[in-house]
């Protein structure tokens, strides 16, 4: 009986959230509610359509603009900061695998955490890797992989990425 709650309940998410609230044709006005009301801390209006959010461990700050088709894989927590603008399709993969046998390489599934600080640029089609936080001030390059922390005020781009500028 708990795993058919359990499915019914990931479908109604997905179909509230990951289907109506992300078209095109939801005022930004109700999506922002329909967010706050499905628990997520949305502190921003500005979350344009067609993202897919994995559940509702995320946090959004204030003047953070979230552009379209961004992925927010939610195993754990995603947080980021006030001041953010987060380009189209950037991807926020919180969830991984531990080491398993020669058999079946991907063992049990885990998650690790995601934060970006305050007033970071993440470019187009980034992807921001399970456990891994972006300092305050940061700009990500479009197509960087970033799997390390990244310190305050840097460019970092590449795959991995790394830091190629102090800002």
């Amino acid at each position: 009986m708990v795993k058919m709650l359990q499915r019914i309940y990931v479908i109604w998410w997905d179909v509230l959230i990951n289907v109506l609230t992300a078209s095109v044709l939801m005022p930004r006005e109700l999506r922002y509610v329909a967010y706050k009301i499905a628990g997520l801390n949305v502190q921003t209006r500005a979350i344009n359509p067609r993202c897919y959010f994995g559940g509702n461990q995320i946090s959004i700050g204030q003047g953070t603009f979230i552009n379209y088709n961004c992925y927010f894989d939610n195993t754990s927590p995603i947080s980021i900061g006030n001041n953010c603008d987060i380009a189209m399709e950037v991807i926020f993969c919180t969830s991984t695998h531990e080491m398993g046998t020669k058999q079946r390489r991907a063992g049990k599934s885990t998650g690790k955490p995601i934060e970006v600080k305050d007033g970071c640029w993440i470019g187009a089609r980034a992807t921001i890797m399970p456990g891994v936080t972006i300092g305050e001030g940061c700009i990500i390059a479009s197509g960087s992989v970033v799997n390390k922390d990244c310190e305050p005020n840097g460019m970092y781009a590449g795959v991995p990425a790394r830091r190629i500028k102090d800002m």
